[in-house]
């Protein structure tokens, strides 16, 4: 259905045609004007050059350059060229004949001067058509250009909202595996009924007040990590009891750092949930330090043997995490030996980045 918005269009795309067409038609007077004094001649001569012109230059911007150059047609687009410029030359031939026999009737002196030459008459026309297109090959590479950036635009939008979906999966999947192991110490204790039960469940309420509103957020400061993961200590601390010996330094921390929430807990859970006791004592060693734009991140427990690494879901999904939050800005090295099990885990903060 026409809508008068695409006539308007219509029309005020023919009007820049008839325009041009009309300065190109000026160009052809003067052009063969020149030492001649027959104005009527050289019009006549230059209207009836202008189907000729208009029909080779419309032939190669409508259908040569979009349909075989633009497409890489190379070979087709060589050979219907040579195809339009013989005929177009032949016509061209016919103008000057018709200047010839028509306008001058056979008086060779009569004719203007530039259209006795076929060279000049020629290289008339073909210069109109090349500007023309080559302004209308510029404007299909411009509009390809567009067209690539536009799916190049919605290409990363894609893979933007593919990651965020995977992320958000990988959350999920954090949450309820870190509820489990503590529900389950909270419920070893609640069946021994001991007093320690109340703090546990506070401490858990101010976890779950961390995964439920803080989690979600791309970025957290790295002190309200460290101050739940203190929390989960300590739980995890009363569900041991005397059976360990826990050492977490914390060195230089700067109170404006931010991380992304939950990358350090999976590690200190996994080492509670896969630690061996050894002489009766589960061991283990957390140190946490800044400097210069760094975090640095170590853990270790006493471990069984490195026949087997135990990861577990948590820890499967915190090397996802970290390859799509921190991708090139992180280092993560995991050893099981015979006696420990360690990580290491050093990360570029945002700031690093701004001062670059």
């Amino acid at each position: 259905m026409l809508t008068p918005h695409f006539i308007l269009k219509q029309l005020g795309r023919l009007g820049l045609h008839i325009l041009f067409w009309c300065g190109v038609l000026l160009f052809y007077t003067y052009f063969f004007g020149s030492g001649s004094s027959d104005m009527s001649y050289v019009l006549s001569f230059s209207l009836f050059l202008m189907p000729i012109t208009i029909a080779t230059t419309y032939v190669f911007i409508y259908k040569l350059i979009p349909d075989y150059l633009m497409l890489k047609k190379y070979a087709l687009f060589g050979l219907y060229s040579l195809y339009t410029f013989i005929i177009s030359a032949y016509l061209i031939i016919l103008s000057i004949f018709y200047g010839l026999i028509y306008l001058s009737h056979f008086e060779y002196n009569n004719m203007a001067p530039v259209s006795q030459n076929l060279l000049f008459v020629m290289i008339g026309v073909y210069l109109v058509t090349t500007v023309v297109s080559a302004f209308k090959l510029l404007k299909l590479n411009l509009k390809q250009v567009e067209n690539t950036s536009k799916l190049e635009h919605q290409i990363l939008e894609t893979q933007l909202k593919l990651k965020e979906q995977e992320l958000q999966y990988l959350k999920m999947q954090i949450h309820p595996h870190f509820l489990f192991n503590t529900l389950n110490t909270m419920y070893g204790f609640s069946l021994k009924k001991a007093n320690e039960t109340p703090e546990m469940i506070l401490k858990l309420s101010n976890l779950l007040d961390y995964l439920l509103y803080q989690i979600d957020k791309p970025f957290v400061l790295l002190t309200d990590e460290i101050n739940h993961i203190q929390d989960y200590i300590a739980l995890e601390s009363l569900r041991f009891n005397k059976t360990l010996n826990i050492n977490f330094n914390i060195e230089n921390i700067s109170e404006t750092t931010k991380i992304a929430p939950m990358l350090f807990l999976p590690f200190i859970e996994n080492s509670f949930k896969h630690g061996v006791l050894k002489h009766g004592i589960l061991n283990i060693k957390i140190d946490l330090s800044f400097k210069d734009h760094m975090i640095y991140f170590y853990i270790e427990n006493t471990s069984a043997s490195s026949s087997e690494t135990k990861s577990g879901i948590g820890l499967e999904n915190i090397k996802k995490r970290l390859e799509m939050l921190y991708k090139d800005a992180y280092t993560l090295s995991i050893l099981n030996t015979n006696s420990t099990f360690k990580v290491r885990l050093t990360l570029k903060t945002e700031d690093a980045f701004a001062n670059q």
